[in-house]
């Protein structure tokens, strides 16, 4: 066949043969030869389906491991759990979803000797798509081997680089509640919230729900405006002069109303407004990150309680955030007020002189000690030291008088009672009583009758200037049980704490002219006058 004309040339085969009738042969060479069996009654076959288990179990005993990129980079990752470079130059790295495969040899030596910085709490500049790829490590369970510390590290690499890459936290606020789960850590979401703009959705009613259940001082601005109809965020007020004290404050009010609320009617808020049953979210784990699902799993399951979806609560809520930014209002001497904010008359009160003391507080922090030498009290001050230097005196001497007696009395001396004069206990009324035995009470009553009466006139009007709670409270630091008992006593009271020690400061610098209480503690230069508050110290 010639191709010179480069044209198509079609031949025809013709197959003859004399033979006819022939059967096919079989498609399998193997069958070929083999005799065809004579017809016999067919067999019952096995049903379809247990043919194909079988081959299902056949196909799981030779099927490969499936590997995917998100395993392979853990793998990997495992691998350079402890890698280290010395000081390398900055490579800028630009990755949707960074890995050590998308680096180059100089991008490599620059990631690992800038993990190791950051590792020793030293944090360098450089670009998101390496903080992004050590993220990936730490979620997926590579450069910590507890799982508090990974939160930690978590965190620490969060507040270096948030103020450099907002993008941050759109993620990692996510992400790190992801993590908590996962590893069971109870970790409160005020944190996130408070980083990452507020929360959302499932995290912000887990966090209402923990607060106002078990933790109300714990509650954030954040997370309250969940809760809130009101917007504040298009307050004037606000988005000028007033957002730092709303955002402080609110939170603060909210969990004062809970505390006297609790204290009026045996219920706090959560047990005055019943939210309703939990419900089970599916919450997707570590979304858009490079995170291997054989670890922890593709979700998790998570009770949510719809707290902020309760009418009453949320009416409530809404009208402390506009209640409380009145008061501030008035405070800072803004103009203009919100209308129509009806609250009882008792909250009204307690709202307003908590936030006048704050603001007190917060101004004299601000203003600083003022050194200022007055003599009349420093020449107060000398005679009351003077006074308590003979009362310490006096103590001893009867300390030592009373072991003298008891030593002859058990010697088989008998007892001569004293002369009424100088250090007769006679002469003392509470201990004349403690000698005879009277009814319960009794000896304590007249003693702190007695040490009221004799005290230095600014003590005196100290003295009756407490209320019988803040006179506890005294009582209770006096005799060091702590904040804890503190805690105990303004919950009954249907108050804070930190009110009560206001209170009493508020009344010692204008009669005392200093803090009786100084970080939770007593002001130790007072603790020998406390025997003037009648029962105070009176150990």
């Amino acid at each position: 066949m010639s191709r010179d004309g480069k044209q198509l040339h079609f031949t025809e085969l013709v197959w003859e043969s004399t033979e006819q009738n022939l059967p096919i042969p079989p498609r399998d060479p193997a069958e070929a030869g083999v005799p065809k069996l004579p017809t016999a009654k067919p067999k019952k076959k096995a049903p379809k389906e247990a043919a194909v288990q079988l081959q299902l179990w056949d196909m799981e005993e030779t099927q490969e491991p499936a590997t995917t990129t998100e395993s392979q980079f853990v793998a990997r990752a495992r691998e350079l759990a402890d890698h280290k470079e010395p000081a390398a130059l900055f490579v800028p790295f630009k990755s949707y979803w960074p890995t050590y495969g998308h680096m180059t040899g100089a991008q490599g030596r620059w990631y690992f000797f800038w993990r190791d910085e950051v590792r020793q709490g030293r944090y360098p500049k450089t670009d998101l798509s390496y903080i992004f790829l050590h993220v990936y490590e730490l979620i997926n369970g590579v450069g910590w081997d507890e799982p508090r510390e990974g939160y930690r590290q978590l965190n620490l690499l969060w507040e270096a680089y948030r103020d450099q890459y907002k993008r941050l936290d759109q993620y990692l606020g996510g992400w790190i509640a992801d993590f908590s789960f996962v590893h069971h850590l109870e970790i409160p979401l005020s944190d996130i919230a408070a980083r990452s703009r507020g929360l959302a959705g499932d995290l912000a009613e887990l966090e209402l729900m923990r607060c106002l259940s078990a933790a109300p001082e714990q509650l954030s601005f954040e997370v309250l405006t969940v809760m809130s109809d009101y917007d504040i965020s298009k307050s004037k007020f606000y988005t000028g002069e007033g957002q730092a004290a709303a955002e402080r404050y609110i939170p603060q009010v909210v969990a004062l109303i809970d505390a006297y609320v609790a204290r009026k009617h045996g219920l706090n808020l959560i047990g005055m407004f019943q939210p309703g049953p939990a419900v089970v979210r599916e919450r997707y784990l570590f979304r858009s990150a490079v995170y291997d699902i054989s670890l922890y799993g593709y979700s998790v399951l998570v009770p949510v309680v719809r707290i902020s979806k309760s009418p009453p609560l949320r009416s409530l809520i809404t009208r402390l955030f506009r209640l409380t930014e009145n008061k501030l209002r008035a405070l800072v001497g803004y103009r203009g007020r919100l209308k129509d904010v009806k609250v009882d008359a008792d909250m009204d009160e307690l709202v307003t002189r908590f936030l006048q003391r704050e603001f007190r507080k917060a101004e004299q922090k601000e203003k600083g000690p003022a050194v200022v030498i007055d003599d009349r009290k420093l020449q107060q001050l000398q005679s009351d030291s003077e006074v308590v230097r003979t009362l310490l005196t006096v103590e001893e001497t009867e300390e030592l008088e009373e072991r003298r007696m008891a030593e002859e009395d058990s010697a088989g001396r008998t007892r001569i009672p004293a002369k009424a004069g100088h250090g007769d206990q006679a002469a003392d009324p509470a201990v004349a009583e403690a000698d005879s035995e009277p009814a319960a009470g009794g000896s304590k009553a007249a003693g702190a009758a007695h040490a009221v009466d004799s005290a230095p006139a600014h003590w005196q009007q100290f003295a009756a200037a407490l209320t019988p709670l803040e006179r506890a409270v005294v009582q209770a630091l006096a005799e060091g049980k702590g904040s804890a008992a503190v805690q105990e006593l303004a919950a009954a009271g249907g108050t804070m704490a930190e009110l009560l020690f206001d209170g009493i400061n508020e009344t010692a610098m204008d009669l005392l002219g200093d803090l009786l209480i100084d970080e939770e503690q007593l002001n130790e230069e007072f603790v020998p006058m406390l025997q003037y508050l009648g029962g105070v110290n009176d150990r």
